[in-house]
């Protein structure tokens, strides 16, 4: 209880510069770990629904039927948003007789790259706040080590005998802000570099994903499948039926 008591007493008894950079320094601990905290929650659901839907498109079942339970599931994310988009501009592109099927694919490509961007952007949200808060408070609590450092030997310009004692706290108080800064840099590092491995390993997902529908989508427009009747206002046309094959062996 001294130890915390003296470390509160330290922090009270700093120059203003000081307990301005330690209160910077712990505004930015609080905010990394609050991103951190939304962060872990929202990868961790993106995986568990990916897994999921990477199940049920490798059943085997009518991906058709997959599409309208999406649909009417609304508000698709991570990989079943890339497939509905893609499915949805592939049925679009068959109902408005686009032409060849090169062309019917290249327009469903197109329409899975834009979902994917847009899900590795919300992926990717505030991960440059917890670099540059990792990168940045070091340095931060350095500059109030400094300026703690040059204020406590200023000081000793009043005094007849400079001893141990009169410079001690001083320099205790300014070394607190080095403590503080890596205190808020170490944690926003480590999470910054997880979530990063965790966000790019989800691209490489979507990107093979991507890959193994257009196989998929190219099979069935060369075949010349006609449309079923539309599913509703926004949906243009589905094939009437499209199964994917059996997943991989080792997926």
């Amino acid at each position: 209880m001294n130890g915390h008591l003296s470390l509160i007493q330290l922090v009270v008894q700093a120059s203003l510069v000081v307990q301005i950079v330690i209160g910077l320094l712990l505004l930015a601990s609080l905010s990394s770990w609050a991103i951190i905290f939304r962060k872990r929650l929202l990868l961790g659901r993106v995986r568990r629904e990916t897994d999921q839907f990477e199940n049920n498109f490798w059943s085997g079942g009518d991906l058709a039927q997959l599409y309208r339970a999406i649909e009417t599931r609304g508000g698709a994310s991570g990989m079943a948003s890339i497939f509905e988009m893609g499915f949805r501009e592939f049925a679009r592109q068959r109902q408005q007789g686009a032409g060849s099927p090169d062309l019917v694919l290249e327009g469903s490509r197109r329409a899975m790259r834009v979902a994917q961007l847009k899900e590795i952007d919300r992926l990717e949200f505030s991960l440059a706040t917890l670099a540059t808060v990792g990168s940045t408070s070091p340095y931060v609590g350095l500059f109030g080590t400094v300026w703690g450092i040059m204020s406590a030997f200023s000081s000793l310009g009043d005094v007849r005998q400079a001893t141990l004692a009169a410079v001690a706290p001083g320099i205790s108080e300014a070394l607190v802000t080095t403590a503080i800064g890596l205190f808020a840099a170490i944690p926003a590092v480590v999470a910054y570099n997880r979530f990063a491995d965790q966000v790019g390993r989800l691209e490489v997902r979507f990107d093979a994903f991507m890959e193994e529908f257009s196989t998929i989508l190219q099979r069935h427009a060369t075949r010349g499948i006609a449309a079923a009747p539309t599913v509703g206002a926004a949906s243009g046309a589905v094939p009437a039926t499209m199964s994917a094959p059996p997943a991989p062996k080792g997926r």
